[in-house]
């Protein structure tokens, strides 16, 4: 029922059919200014749509076109740490597939663990670890049912040499890593970033997995991207603050928006 009202509300707004849905994270709305024609829609528009408190998160769904392509792009995300049920968090992606889109494009910004990385450097999401104490259940003839422990293909794998295809011809290496997700909202211990590298972590988060869950019950092709903001070095004490977080998203972005715009014509 929810989902049918949301829908009809974006709809009287904007009959447009998307393709693609995209998921901007902290420090990456700036990427929206590049969508055509666009139709602005304040969360708080759309019934059952969670809000979002965290900085740098604008809360709009915009609906337009990037290279021609239609899309539905979520200009900041909610997150379990503000109090929401994991319900909550997946509801913008059901949305999304309701409305049109097949695929998903997830972007985040992390702390880097893996060494090799450097801050403000773009890297292609292959794997990911659910540390966020939250099981994913979907509906299911009435009764609620876990989903599947084990997935065989989270992140589409033909979309992941695509993207690695075009950043190697835009001048650049597009690494690839596993996301670790914690529920948050807190950056971590020194010990805690050497256990996540040591279970096979190359950068951790507080968002994401939920969103990637709901989009493969869904059914939708998925790839996701995460700015590396800081790389932590866990025998040096170090201050990580959100306004630097921002900061180095800002610079990906000039890597990422480029990407993103050769991706989608592949994509759709």
């Amino acid at each position: 029922m929810k989902l049918n009202i949301a829908e009809a509300a974006v709809r009287q707004r904007c009959s447009m059919q998307p393709r693609v849905g995209i998921i901007l994270g902290s420090g990456l709305g700036g990427l929206a200014d590049s969508i055509q024609d666009p139709t602005s829609i304040p969360y708080q528009a759309i019934a059952g749509f969670p809000s979002t408190t965290a900085q740098g998160h604008r809360g709009s769904l915009i609906l337009g076109t990037i290279s021609g392509v239609p899309v539905v792009v979520m200009q900041g995300r909610s997150h379990l740490y503000e109090g929401n049920s994991i319900e909550q968090v997946a509801f913008p992606v059901q949305l999304m597939e309701r409305l049109g889109a097949k695929s998903l494009i997830v972007s985040n910004a992390s702390g880097g663990i893996n060494p090799r990385f450097s801050s403000g450097e773009v890297v292609l999401i292959d794997s990911h670890i659910n540390m966020m104490s939250r099981p994913w259940k979907r509906t299911g003839n009435g009764e609620s049912i876990d989903l599947p422990l084990r997935h065989a293909s989270v992140y589409d794998e033909i979309f992941q040499r695509k993207a690695i295809e075009i950043a190697a011809k835009s001048g650049f290496a597009l690494a690839r890593g596993t996301y670790l997700a914690t529920l948050g909202p807190t950056y971590e211990t020194r010990a805690e970033y050497r256990f996540f590298r040591w279970i096979g972590a190359d950068m951790v988060g507080m968002s994401t997995v939920p969103e990637v869950l709901a989009a493969i019950d869904l059914g939708m092709q998925v790839i996701g991207f995460s700015i590396v903001t800081n790389v932590a070095n866990p025998d040096v004490i170090t201050k990580t603050d959100h306004a630097e977080v921002l900061d180095w998203a800002k610079v990906a972005q000039q890597r990422l928006l480029p990407l993103v715009q050769a991706l989608l014509p592949q994509m759709a």
